[in-house]
């Protein structure tokens, strides 16, 4: 109730002067419950879009996703995970192929040097040839040396030892496995300590 209205009233003896300041905290009460209240989060009097751009993103928009850039659906989720898997399965099986292949090799070549390897021989004489980083040696007589030295025998491994086949076998088996082969490289000899005096002419009248 504004004053003039109130002021009209009292002077009309309409209402008494208790009645008046009872009508004016009653419309007090009514504004105050009528006004606009702020919402859970905004400051009374903050420009709303300037709370929301505060606020951040909201639940649901992902975070990390560019302008323009939108989250797979779950059925694009769904088939790069199958695809995924299909490519492991491949390589799982290539692996087990391979491996497979790998035995069915060694098993031929192992077939192959049972046939036709020579006899293993018993002698004190050796054969020295060296085969990765070491050097290795077999029993042979001078037959059997001047075969392996002339080519005409090749040195194979053969279950964690090694056989004797000729040539031609041998080349058979590099065809499946070349790691099979043992190369042809023998050792150096032991250089002899040079001479001294090897440049000088002993006298034949010399006497010792």
């Amino acid at each position: 109730m504004n004053s003039s209205l109130r002021d009209q009233l009292l002077a009309a003896g309409l209402v008494t002067e208790k009645q008046a300041r009872q009508a004016a905290q009653q419309e007090q009460q009514r504004q105050f419950r009528d006004r606009p209240r702020p919402k859970v989060g905004q400051h009374p009097g903050a420009n709303p879009a300037q709370q929301k751009s505060n606020q951040g993103p909201s639940k649901g928009t992902p975070q990390n996703q560019g302008p323009g850039q939108q989250a797979p659906s779950p059925k694009a989720q769904a088939n790069q995970a199958q695809a995924a898997k299909v490519a492991r399965d491949q390589e799982l099986n290539r692996r087990r192929e391979d491996k497979a292949q790998r035995r069915a090799r060694i098993a031929q070549i192992e077939q192959i040097i049972e046939q036709n390897r020579v006899p293993r021989l018993e002698t004190e004489d050796h054969y020295s040839f060296i085969d990765g980083k070491k050097i290795r040696r077999m029993s042979v007589d001078a037959q059997r040396r001047e075969q392996l030295t002339r080519g005409d025998l090749v040195i194979v491994r053969y279950r964690g030892h090694y056989a004797v086949v000729p040539a031609a076998i041998a080349e058979r088996i590099r065809e499946r496995d070349a790691n099979m082969v043992v190369p042809l490289v023998q050792p150096k000899p032991t250089a002899e300590p040079d001479d001294a005096y090897k440049d000088f002419v002993v006298p034949d009248d010399l006497m010792w």
